[in-house]
């Protein structure tokens, strides 16, 4: 439970990341890498490097998947003509695949719930591209629990730039020193730490191969019901 009035819960935003912090997405992720790949005759990819891959966005994704697949360089994948298509395509095969094999990981939900019922303004901060980010949290039925949803392409700017952390904080009126961001990557603490708000990691996630311990954080914790006791 959070901490009653006589010891005032510390924050009054907690922004989160999205894919390796509140959902495991990366098993259907790799589907629709494969399902595209295979689409245009290329070999398959295996989970740990679309695990590794995960953290930029889905089309920064898709592109290290292809440069790796086609033996050539990210930025002549990201400049080739056929881009766009194999994007096309890819963005056909994940809508069909978001939801089926992501899963919530543990006490999201039920912390999300008791936050909401202390009123404390709860956000997604997130590189993935917002299409993709309304289906996920529509799917597991999360997206009416938070008050602003900021994805890779819904400011200029996405991580680690802290656009969408400053968004959040003027949005709702809440100062740095009572702002919280949770993530699982060195992008989401560089985040944080641009905009002068305290971080916390989680171990379970995606974090490009590194171990979150070396990031940073402000703090570790094992998963988010350490948020209800803060």
């Amino acid at each position: 439970m959070v901490n009653d009035v006589t010891d005032p819960y510390p924050y009054d935003l907690i922004l989160f990341d999205l894919d390796g912090t509140l959902i495991e997405t990366a098993p259907e992720i790799a589907d629709a890498v494969n399902d595209t790949l295979t689409r245009f005759n290329l070999p398959s990819v295996s989970q740990q490097q679309v695990n590794d891959w995960i953290g930029h966005g889905t089309r920064e994704l898709l592109i290290q998947a292809l440069a790796f697949t086609g033996n050539t360089s990210a930025e002549t994948v990201r400049h080739a003509d056929s881009f766009r298509l194999v994007e096309a395509e890819f963005a056909v095969f994940y809508a069909r695949r978001c939801g089926t094999r992501s899963r919530l990981y543990p006490q999201v939900r039920e912390t999300l719930l008791t936050l909401r019922g202390q009123g404390v303004k709860l956000a997604v901060v997130t590189n993935k591209e917002g299409r993709y980010t309304e289906t996920v949290l529509r799917a597991h039925e999360l997206l009416p629990l938070f008050d602003r949803v900021i994805s890779g392409d819904t400011l200029p700017v996405k991580k680690p730039d802290p656009a969408g952390v400053h968004d959040c904080m003027q949005r709702f009126g809440v100062a740095p020193e009572r702002t919280l961001f949770v993530g699982d990557s060195s992008i989401d603490v560089a985040t944080a730490r641009q905009a002068g708000v305290t971080v916390w990691a989680l171990p379970y996630g995606y974090n490009m191969g590194q171990p979150i311990e070396s990031c940073g954080a402000d703090r570790v914790i094992a998963d988010l019901s350490v948020l209800s006791a803060a």
